[in-house]
């Protein structure tokens, strides 16, 4: 099998949208309630949200294909487009999820490895990113990758509130 990383844009907004959808439901959908869960895809992956963060030139999005069907996509943030003020010389990885056929491949690792190379190619001090309190499966994933605890942040869903870990890694 062969998969390639390629800039996500507005003309694949309909992909992205239900890449984002399915990929979400499945990481979180059975730990939180069907409102809050419709309500936050509802917001968070609507036509509208998505074509402003993929115009955002602050945000990035690339998606990954196995063969020719997307496995799943990365979005990274800096500056203003971060979801915490953490500053210029840092870069957010926001979202790095895979399609569930398509974990435990390495493609995770292939997602990590572009976002390095943007945030060295960028000059940035820092990679960092938010990791839900109860997704033990990625904390195990980004400490393997060097990353550790320096905050945590109010993430809703819908209209729980819930926690998630900021784990930081310096370059």
């Amino acid at each position: 099998m062969t998969s390639q990383l390629k800039p996500c844009t507005l003309d694949d907004l309909a992909t992205l949208q239900a890449v984002s959808r399915e990929t979400f439901t499945a990481t979180f959908g059975a730990q939180n309630t069907p409102a809050d869960l419709a309500a936050y895809l509802d917001t968070a992956y609507s036509s509208a949200q998505l074509t402003q963060e993929l115009t955002d030139p602050e945000s990035q999005f690339y998606l990954l294909y196995q063969d020719t069907t997307v496995a799943g996509y990365l979005k990274l943030n800096t500056g203003a487009a971060q979801t915490e003020a953490m500053g210029p010389n840092d870069l957010e990885i926001e979202r790095i999820y895979l399609r569930t056929a398509f974990q435990h491949q390495g493609l995770g690792q292939r997602l990590f490895q572009l976002a390095l190379e943007q945030a060295q190619r960028q000059r940035k001090a820092q990679i960092w990113l938010g990791v839900w309190e109860h997704n033990l499966n990625a904390q195990n994933f980004y400490h393997r990758l060097g990353f550790h605890q320096v905050g945590q942040h109010t993430f809703t869903l819908g209209s729980d509130p819930q926690t998630d870990l900021i784990y930081a890694k310096d370059l």
